[in-house]
Formats: C-alpha cells, structure tokens, sequence
C-alpha cells in the first residue's frame, strides 16, 4: 500500500494552485487563511486542516481523494483504490496518533502521582520548606490526570 506523500500533496496543491493562475495569497484569502499556512502545505511542512480540505478543493477543481493521494485520478478503478488506500492510511494515522497520546497520558499520570507523595516526604523531612502548597498542586494534577485517564479507559458497568 502506498502511504500518503505529503511532499506529493504539498507539489499537487503548488500545481493545481498555479493552473487556477492563483497566487499563495490569492488561495489564503479565499480559505481565509495566511500565505504561510499554504506555503508550509506546498513545501510539505504541514497539510490542510480537515476543516478546510472541502473548501480548498472546491476552488482547485479537484476531490478530496486526489488531494490526499497529491494527483488527479483519471478512472473510476484508480479512483476506488485510492480512496481506499487513503482511508486505511487515515486510520492507521489516526490509531498512532490516539496510541501517543495514551502513552503520553499515562507516563505524565505516573509522574504525577509520584511526585505528590515525593513533595509530602520531604515536607515531612525538611519542615522549614513547608507552605509552598506544590504537594497538594501536584497531588490534585495528578488526580485529575488518573481520573480523565480511567473514565477514558475503562468501562463502569452496573449489575
């Protein structure tokens, strides 16, 4: 499976954007935007937010499909395949992205409910540092976090 080429799509919008004989800021004005979100899509430092690819497409002449495959798509059989490839690719994207965040989450869970009881030791060993309240900041940081972590997670089922 061919993944999604950002370059490809960033050199498919510089494209499609020149046929339209539109300049960077022409195409920014119309999706009101800046000049620099299209040029960093063109130079492939960043793509089209979902938000706005339906409208960008639009004033290019293209579909949805063909700007995340970064080509026009001339049979139906291609055009099939690809959008194929692309939704497996998107969701592939998706899953990495939710499975970062998770580790993310969890790590700073860890650190959070560490450092709470870390704070209160030293508190308790080196008295003259209490009244800084950073025990019972992190302690609540770190609540939070376990908490937004296991409603996410875990399923309550009632009997």
């Amino acid at each position: 499976m061919k993944q999604m080429n950002q370059e490809a799509m960033g050199e498919f919008i510089a494209e499609c954007r020149k046929k339209k004989k539109l300049t960077q800021m022409q195409l920014a004005e119309k999706l009101n935007i800046t000049n620099r979100a299209v040029s960093k899509w063109e130079n492939a430092k960043s793509c089209p937010d979902v938000s706005i690819m339906l409208e960008l497409c639009d004033i290019l002449g293209i579909t949805v499909n063909e700007l995340l495959s970064g080509e026009r798509i001339t049979t139906m059989e291609n055009y099939q395949k690809k959008a194929e490839e692309n939704l497996i690719e998107l969701q592939h994207k998706k899953e990495k992205a939710r499975k970062d965040l998770s580790r993310i989450e969890f790590i700073w869970l860890i650190i959070a409910l560490l450092l709470g009881p870390v704070h209160f030791a030293i508190n308790y060993y080196y008295p003259e540092n209490k009244g800084t309240g950073i025990g019972i900041l992190i302690m609540i940081i770190g609540f939070v976090m376990f908490a937004s972590y296991f409603v996410r997670h875990y399923e309550i089922r009632l009997k």
